[in-house]
């Protein structure tokens, strides 16, 4: 009997996870092999293009460079907030003495025991406690960016634009991190409400996620470049 009412739960669940799993090892093995190809790959060879510029002319871009790390670190702040919020609430939702599974019992699919339920809220709490942690590390590295971009270049080459880029990488791979770990927890919220919608919601996030992801930018240039061919091909033609 018992089995019966979970056994949506042990497949679909994992099932959605191993999905979105999937496709983030695929897009980081993207990111290795052709990072060109990837909105990932090809923001951090801008980024370092720009802390490149940044500490050339850093006597007219200071004002700019710290001015765009602001706004980086408003964004993962905000993040980092909205995630500790949603901790703070789903702990008072577990620890209140209201049944949390009185509303969805015989609504839904899947198991309704208390162990059940209490792993439910757990797993949600824990990923958005994670992405916290995630967020606020990013603010750590983009902060000590947003020090270190206006050094004057000094004799001893320690604060070099490849050391700032770095930092400034693992600041923003650090905020990648917690918002994919943000988007994971929409699948585990709705798991409150049935193994059925976890799934769904999984399948449904990897090409949206896809079309974020990837630049389709090379294929229109390489069909430009078809078309131009052609056209070059009909005008020597003419001729």
């Amino acid at each position: 009997m018992e089995w019966r009412q979970c056994y949506l739960d042990v497949i679909l669940v994992p099932l959605g996870f191993l999905v979105s799993v999937g496709y983030h090892f695929w897009l980081w093995r993207k990111v290795r092999t052709d990072p060109l190809t990837t909105i990932i790959g090809t923001n951090a060879t801008g980024r370092r293009l720009w802390v490149q510029a940044m500490m050339k002319d850093n006597d007219k871009k200071n004002i700019l460079a710290v001015q765009t790390l602001r706004n980086s670190i408003m964004g993962s702040t905000l993040m980092a907030t909205t995630s500790i919020l949603l901790c703070s609430g789903l702990a008072a939702v577990i620890s209140s003495t209201y049944s949390v599974k009185k509303p969805i019992n015989d609504s839904v699919f899947g198991a309704h025991g208390e162990f059940m339920v209490a792993l439910k809220y757990v797993t949600v709490l824990l990923i958005f406690l994670f992405s916290f942690i995630c967020h606020s590390l990013s603010i750590r590295f983009i902060n000590q960016v947003n020090f270190l971009v206006n050094c004057p270049q000094d004799q001893t080459g320690i604060v070099t634009p490849d050391y700032v880029s770095e930092l400034l990488e693992k600041g923003f791979v650090l905020n990648t991190v917690g918002n994919r770990l943000f988007y994971a927890a929409l699948p585990m919220l709705l798991w409150i409400f049935g193994p059925v919608l976890v799934f769904l919601c999984s399948i449904t996030l990897v090409p949206v996620l896809y079309n974020l992801d990837i630049v389709f930018v090379a294929d229109a240039k390489r069909k430009l470049g078809l078309h131009d061919d052609r056209v070059r091909g009909n005008s020597d033609l003419e001729l």
